[in-house]
């Protein structure tokens, strides 16, 4: 978790329970103790798989927002940064799937997942402004960085079947992208009027939950 003065930091701070519910999940927790249910990694791989390939058109509604709507044009370059990342991870996606015996043109979403993706789609109105937008962005990356970075610390017991799983989204490079974004999303909340900071903290907040709801999905909890 960042510290610092930002809005984010005084959310991250607000509502630190939730967040650390999203970020050192029981599933990720697992990973990292190396006592992991195997199926359950199989799951979240076929929802993941879905859910990154409706990620795709949100972050290039929110490229669109940045464009329009931003007065730094590095923001632009960074969210591009991302967005190049996701063919890459959609092929890793495809790559790994065979290993583990999922085939993913059956996979049906479950309704976590597609509650998830109809939120995405909601954040896509040009109704939405930029701010919320980058906001949610920045979170639902910021998770899978510090969940899966947790696996990589020096301590950890991740098996090794899950190495590279965890070295996709943990990695620091991936930790680097997370903080520009965030540094992105904290300029534009410190500038924005009070009723889109609200908006974007219940965004931030949905996001939190939903995180939380699919990793418990992954582990056939719901």
């Amino acid at each position: 978790m960042e510290v610092g003065g930002g809005v984010i930091e005084t959310w991250l701070r607000k509502h630190r329970l939730l967040y650390t519910g999203a970020t050192e999940h029981p599933l990720i927790l697992s990973i990292r103790d190396g006592t992991i249910d195997f199926s359950s990694f199989k799951r979240w791989l076929g929802q993941d798989y879905i859910f990154v390939r409706a990620f795709v058109p949100f972050s290039a509604s929110v490229l669109l927002k940045a464009c329009k709507e931003s007065d730094n044009s590095s923001d632009m370059e960074v969210i591009l940064g991302g967005m190049a990342s996701l063919n890459d991870e959609i092929a890793w996606f495809k790559k790994e799937a065979p290993k583990w015996g999922v085939e993913l043109s059956t996979i049906v979403p479950q309704k976590v997942n597609q509650d998830y993706c109809r939120f995405l789609e909601s954040l896509m109105s040009p109704e939405v402004e930029y701010t919320v937008a980058i906001t949610a962005f920045w979170v639902i990356e910021a998770v899978y960085q510090e969940g899966f970075a947790l696996c990589l610390k020096d301590d950890s017991k991740t098996p090794p079947e899950l190495k590279e799983a965890c070295q996709r989204w943990g990695n620091d490079g991936f930790g680097q992208y997370c903080r520009s974004l965030q540094n992105i999303a904290n300029r534009h909340l410190g500038k924005a009027p009070p009723d889109v900071v609200a908006r974007a903290e219940v965004a931030l907040l949905q996001v939190l939950e939903l995180e939380v709801e699919f990793w418990n999905m992954s582990q056939g909890k719901t």
